[in-house]
């Protein structure tokens, strides 16, 4: 059988979504390393608020959210033009995006609020939603509302925030916490999806990686990865962000019922818990060693994206979607098939762990990530506030027949809280090893 020849378009370096998610991404990253532009030390960040939210403001505060509108919305334009859309209407659509980004990043800034995990992401999408199931959304907002590359944006300066050596802190223990239940978990989730519920495989998919992986990140790369229709990616995401909220109130309430040490409660809650941004918190409801493990194992277990989208662009095209007597794909196919941000992510990591953390320091890094967080909390805001406008209940209803996403969704999850629970045990309990310095 004859091997299709490979087709690399070089123009998909400046035409592609995904690939203009690494540049932005590169960009605000370089802004934020001092000596190369350090501009983005004089961004802003909205403080915590209990009864008066214009406290959460300062003069200095609304000035940094100005400049980065104006930056973004040039860097968004230029991106746009050049992959070939049109973008007459951009200018205020995104403004009014970036507004409703901003008030739900102000909303879960809430002391109580956020003491219950109900952060930003939920209210972004929350407001996406009531705009998008009551008045429509018209079609110059839509122009803004770029789920995937706000999200795919995020992500590749989250890679940054992936540095090596806390992953080496729990070492063995950590791998095989995170890196041993998580492929069991999204195999045996997919394998009852499609066999058992006999939901489409790319449907299975996203939510499966979802509970397994990390949540919206994965839900995102897996979905790219096997070509799922948006639908099926925006219910993934969907649920992930409406359970995790409850699991992040259980998970540290269960680790203190069962008298769990800190060390294992945090690498329980680091396994499980969906969100990147839910598990400090999570976290932190037991204490810092929880909260440290927590974010490690978490940490391990969000590289694990890279590698899964990967592995699922590579089947796909090898086997899910072969036709008998058709031309065996060439391996350049899995490259144009896997998600080309995942570069970018995994990038970001190398060089913050293995250049800027010899040659600056680890507290200077940490300076870094500091205001890289601020652009990471605003690309991540404006995406879940896109997928809302861009969900209509109608139209989603459909899918949730029978209830199969939910019923794959809480199946799976039960799965992974009991087998990950198993493995820490096993791991950190000291009943069968040492228990490592942490």
């Amino acid at each position: 059988m004859k091997r299709a020849k490979p087709n690399f378009d070089f123009t998909s370096l400046y035409k592609k979504e995904d690939w203009w998610a690494c540049w932005v991404g590169f960009i605000i990253l370089a802004l934020c390393v001092p000596g190369i532009i350090g501009v983005a030390y004089k961004l802003p960040k909205i403080a915590r608020w209990t009864s008066n939210p214009f406290a959460a403001f300062t003069g200095q505060t609304l000035i940094g959210y100005l400049i980065m509108y104006a930056g973004l919305v040039i860097i968004f334009l230029i991106a746009a033009k050049v992959m070939g859309e049109k973008v007459k209407l951009f200018i205020p659509a995104f403004l009014v995006v970036f507004v409703i980004a901003i008030i739900s990043v102000l909303i879960g800034n809430q002391t109580a609020l956020k003491a219950y995990g109900l952060s930003y992401p939920l209210w972004g999408l929350l407001i996406g939603l009531i705009i998008s199931n009551t008045v429509g959304v018209p079609k110059w907002l839509q122009t803004a509302a770029r789920t995937e590359l706000f999200i795919k944006t995020g992500l590749v300066v989250l890679g940054a925030e992936i540095l090596f050596n806390r992953i080496l802190a729990l070492g063995p223990y950590g791998l095989g916490i995170a890196w041993g239940v998580t492929p069991i978990v999204l195999y045996v989730m997919y394998l009852y999806g499609t066999k058992v519920l006999k939901m489409e495989k790319s449907f299975a998919l996203p939510i499966s990686a979802a509970a397994s992986v990390c949540g919206v990140s994965a839900a995102i790369a897996t979905g790219a990865a096997c070509n799922a229709k948006k639908d099926y990616i925006t219910i993934a995401v969907g649920q992930t962000l409406i359970f995790t909220v409850l699991m992040m109130v259980a998970m540290p309430a269960l680790a203190r019922l069962f008298g769990f040490s800190e060390l294992l409660a945090g690498a329980w809650i680091g396994g499980t818990v969906d969100s990147t941004g839910a598990v400090p918190a999570a976290g932190e409801m037991i204490g810092p060693t929880a909260m440290e493990a927590a974010v490690t194992i978490k940490m391990i277990q969000n590289l694990l994206i890279g590698i899964i989208a990967f592995v699922v662009a590579t089947i796909w095209v090898t086997k899910v979607e072969k036709k008998p007597g058709a031309q065996k794909p060439s391996p350049w196919e899995i490259w144009f098939r896997m998600p080309k941000f995942i570069v970018g992510f995994l990038a970001a990591s190398l060089v913050f762990s293995f250049i800027l953390v010899p040659n600056m320091g680890m507290d200077s890094v940490k300076g870094v990530l500091k205001f890289s967080k601020v652009f990471r909390t605003e690309f991540f805001s404006l995406a879940f506030v896109s997928i809302g406008l861009n969900s209509n209940f109608r139209e989603l209803g459909k899918y949730f027949k029978k209830g199969k996403p939910l019923h794959l969704y809480w199946v799976g999850q039960i799965f992974n809280i009991l087998l990950t629970l198993f493995i820490a045990w096993l791991l950190l309990s000291g009943v069968v090893f040492k228990v490592p310095q942490f």
